[in-house]
């Protein structure tokens, strides 16, 4: 009899995962609805009930008890109802759309460094660059005067954050016709640059906001402030009456260019680059038709305790006195344990039972019988999402999180797409991300998005969404993708 071959034998393993994942996240209505029904039945026959409702009526305590107990189910279930969370909708949201006279050859890079860096760091760059998974041209922005480094980094920092800021939020409110006067709370998150009056007290002048309007700006969370941004925004709009919220996420790297000899601080200058998202949230049951997702999860993790975390990314002097953002060469570890932490404490909330019942008997088998060689299980988040964004804070980045979640390319694909147009946007990077997988037409209705960001501190976040509608890539014109997407994926 002949054997089956390797390639048959994985299929039907894979089916049999199927199979059984199928039917432990089914079970309630496979077996245990129906099992609970067939059980109730004789107790609702026509006599049955005309019998039980003599019985109460010749019995004024047990009358009474039924009473009272009904009362206390409607009331327990009024007070659920009217104690629930607001569901928190993500009406729309728009990336930065770059001109096209902000795009900057790397040989233009290497040019306007040569200037300012010494020979031996010149060369790091290159070296660098060239492992980025970066494309060959990037977006920069080098102010009016078009000079490296600018003569005021301040000023050209104004310019470019007011750029960025101005044609998201103008897109996003275009895009979704909602009346700037309407919006009860206005977030901004930017790292590294904080001008006075604020970047949201800027957006508030711009579009006449109300009076009344909740404004908070966010600095110095790094990569991570997107999601942070997203969760205050939850916690603000449970407690608001029907409004809307209005994130920015941006980063402003013109303002803290590095002109100095320190490796560990010549990194922020070839990862970071120009771009933004503005984001405009609502807690209006109305507007759960128009919206494209509802969010499910927020969580964060905070590794801050711990020295070696929190020094991974320093802002700093060097021995010159020049300001400069260190990246250490712990980064990536510390980025692994932050994520490890983030996914155990997120893996209860949205793994399907059948997965966390492979984990647990995987526990026991390991801790409590003491199995040996056997290894820990990774959880299968393939199962909890269809799509992945993860922060594009460089190639060692996702090859770690690639590694963590055993993904597949597909899945990594818009995060690295996504690196490669536009390097590392920072806090934004995910909403590019997520833009990508729209315009390829990969969001149906239903669909859950898992966006993870990482951040000095150190932080990762998680921030969850479930698909309202199916998106039409075609009917986006603001989509920064939507005119380049036939040319993506390329090999990097």
């Amino acid at each position: 009899m002949r054997q089956p071959n390797s390639l048959s034998t994985s299929k039907l393993k894979t089916h049999m995962k199927n199979i059984y994942h199928y039917v432990i996240s089914h079970a309630v209505h496979l077996f245990i609805f129906p099992a609970v029904l067939s059980s109730a039945v004789p107790y609702f026959q026509p006599h049955q009930i005309t019998k039980t409702l003599t019985q109460l009526c010749n019995n004024p305590s047990s009358m009474a008890a039924a009473a009272a107990a009904l009362i206390f189910f409607v009331s327990y279930c009024l007070t659920r109802f009217l104690n629930r969370p607001k569901k928190i909708y993500l009406v729309d949201f728009a990336c930065y759309n770059h001109d096209p006279s902000f795009s900057v050859s790397r040989a233009t890079v290497y040019q306007k460094l040569s200037g300012v860096l010494s020979p031996e760091s010149l060369a790091f760059t290159a070296k660098v660059m060239e492992r980025s998974g970066v494309c060959d041209s990037t977006f920069l922005y080098l102010g009016k005067e078009g000079g490296f480094p600018p003569e005021s980094a301040f000023s050209c920092g104004r310019e470019e954050a007011e750029t960025v800021v101005c044609g998201a939020v103008g897109d996003v409110l275009a895009k979704t016709g909602v009346d700037p006067t309407d919006i009860g709370v206005v977030i901004v998150n930017i790292s590294t640059f904080n001008p006075v009056p604020s970047l949201s007290a800027m957006i508030v002048n711009k579009y006449k906001m109300r009076e009344d309007v909740l404004t908070f700006n966010l600095g110095g969370i790094g990569c991570s402030a997107g999601v942070i941004a997203v969760d205050l925004a939850r916690r603000l709009l449970q407690g608001q009456g029907d409004t809307y919220a209005l994130i920015m996420s941006v980063e402003s790297p013109t303002a803290s260019y590095y002109v100095g000899d320190d490796k560990s601080k010549l990194l922020s200058n070839l990862l970071f680059r120009m771009g933004g998202a503005a984001i405009l949230l609502s807690n209006r049951p109305s507007d759960r038709r128009k919206s494209k997702y509802e969010l499910t999860h927020t969580l964060r993790t905070h590794l801050g305790a711990n020295d070696r975390a929190y020094k991974s990314v320093l802002q700093q002097v060097d021995g010159t006195g020049i300001l400069g953002m260190s990246i250490s060469k712990d980064l990536i570890s510390v980025a692994g344990d932050a994520l490890r932490s983030n996914i155990t404490a997120l893996a209860p909330s949205v793994l399907p039972i059948s997965e966390q019942l492979i984990f647990a008997a995987n526990l026991i088998a390991r801790k409590v019988l003491k199995v040996k060689g056997l290894r820990p299980h990774a959880p299968d988040f393939r199962r909890a999402f269809e799509h992945f964004c993860i922060h594009a804070g460089g190639k060692a980045v996702l090859d770690e999180v690639e590694k963590n979640l055993k993904l597949t390319e597909w899945d990594m694909e818009p995060s690295r797409m996504t690196l490669y147009r536009y390097s590392n946007t920072s806090s934004s990077s995910f909403w590019y991300e997520l833009a990508y997988a729209e315009a390829k037409g990969r969001i149906k209705k239903g669909d859950r998005v898992w966006q993870i960001a990482f951040g000095s501190g150190f932080k990762c976040g998680s921030g969850v969404w479930r698909a309202v509608r199916t998106i039409n890539p075609g009917q986006d014109d603001y989509n920064p993708w939507t005119r380049v997407i036939h040319q993506f994926p390329v090999d990097v």
